[in-house]
């Protein structure tokens, strides 16, 4: 089915998914991009509508598309006008999709023995989350924890930041509450990234069961965090500069989690 016309109404619907609210309504999130569209697909999420604007269609990633289940999805091929119109991206590739959404539950991680975790706090900006996903599925962590349960994960701008890795990474959302007892329950070990310390990270032991944990640039981790925490640890800065964007400051503590772990 050709669609040509912006006023159609499954893209009037589609436009609509830009807004948290009509998310939740609607029962579904938008994707934007054949790398992402194929991540969600190959991590079993329900693709249901697929729009595809063949003028913007990278030809060798057409194969890509085709590899994907999408069983049950309504397919449509629309304009060029029409698929700019609804585009989060200013370059695109020509395909965007909507799919239901997972329940993100700590009850729902499956954790090794040792597992490493990053807990995330008060990370508002969808480009430093999206970021972090990022590096998570670099280094390949267990899980990714949101103490923030009203963090939308399904924001077109973290889908986006993270090239869709927020569909590769088992990631829970919950308070602090409960992500400190379900941490404490489960013997794992945390680490409050804190500047307010003077205990550096190079010491620190990050083979067992570890959960580093981070807040925001601008206000650091909660008191509730800086008080649970088992230990408060932070990353020695030699200029000018007293902070990393929390991006960075959690790339550079995950890696040095996995050195020590293949080292031993």
């Amino acid at each position: 089915m050709l669609i040509s016309s912006p006023q159609n109404p499954k893209i009037k619907s589609l436009k609509k998914l830009d807004k948290a609210s009509e998310r939740r309504e609607q029962g579904v999130f938008v994707i934007e991009g054949i790398r992402e569209l194929c991540l969600a697909d190959e991590m079993g999420y329900e693709i249901t509508q697929l729009f595809v604007c063949e003028e913007l269609l990278i030809y060798d990633e057409v194969y890509n598309i085709r590899k994907c289940k999408l069983q049950g999805t309504e397919t449509f091929t629309v304009t060029k006008q029409v698929y700019e119109s609804v585009a989060y991206r200013g370059t695109t590739e020509g395909v965007i999709a909507t799919a239901h959404p997972r329940a993100h539950t700590l009850d729902s991680l499956k954790l090794a023995a040792d597992p490493l975790i990053l807990v995330i706090e008060g990370v508002e900006k969808p480009g430093n989350l999206g970021a972090m996903l990022r590096t998570c599925d670099a280094v390949k962590i267990d899980a990714v924890i949101i103490c923030d349960t009203k963090t939308d994960i399904y924001n077109p701008n973290v889908i986006r930041s993270s090239i869709g890795t927020v569909f590769t990474n088992q990631i829970a959302v919950a308070s602090a509450s409960d992500v400190i007892t379900f941490l404490r329950d489960n013997g794992i070990k945390t680490y409050a990234a804190d500047l307010n310390v003077t205990e550096s990270y190079y010491q620190k032991d990050f083979t067992t069961a570890t959960a580093i944990v981070v807040g925001d640039e601008a206000n650091g981790l909660s008191s509730e965090w800086v008080q649970a925490a088992d230990e408060r640890i932070k990353i020695p800065m030699l200029g000018r500069i007293d902070s990393l964007n929390v991006s960075v400051s959690a790339a550079v503590l995950l890696y040095d989690a996995v050195r020590q772990r293949q080292i031993v």
